[in-house]
């Protein structure tokens, strides 16, 4: 098992930047995948970000590409989601993901709101 508890969301204007963090308890945190995605209401859960364990490699969805930038720290077991330059259509909630093959463990998820 895996628990993972999401932080940072939180109310910005247009223009400004989060921070969010996904700490990691249980199984070894270093062994997953580790990713972002977002639900905004009336939508479906979308792909934001991941970042492989085996290379550190990134990957980014196109609507967030030169803005976020995904990290993670192996040995606090926290990967990190740095969001700049946010637009209103950010607004979501905001979960992390470990895993991409079952079992796959998913956050309760932190709310971004993004103000024009």
């Amino acid at each position: 098992q895996v628990q993972l508890v999401e932080s940072g969301g939180g109310l910005v204007q247009a223009g400004g930047s989060l921070r969010l963090s996904c700490a990691a308890s249980g199984r070894i945190f270093s062994n997953y995948d580790m990713g972002w995605y977002r639900q905004a209401p009336g939508k479906e859960r979308e792909f934001v970000a991941r970042i492989r364990r085996s290379d550190g490699n990134m990957y980014y969805a196109d609507s967030v590409k030169g803005r976020f930038t995904i990290s993670r720290d192996n040995a606090k077991n926290t990967v990190y989601l740095q969001m700049n330059s946010l637009k209103p259509e950010d607004t979501a909630m905001y979960y992390c993901k470990a895993g991409n093959v079952p079992p796959i463990y998913w956050g309760q998820g932190t709310q971004v709101t993004v103000s024009s």
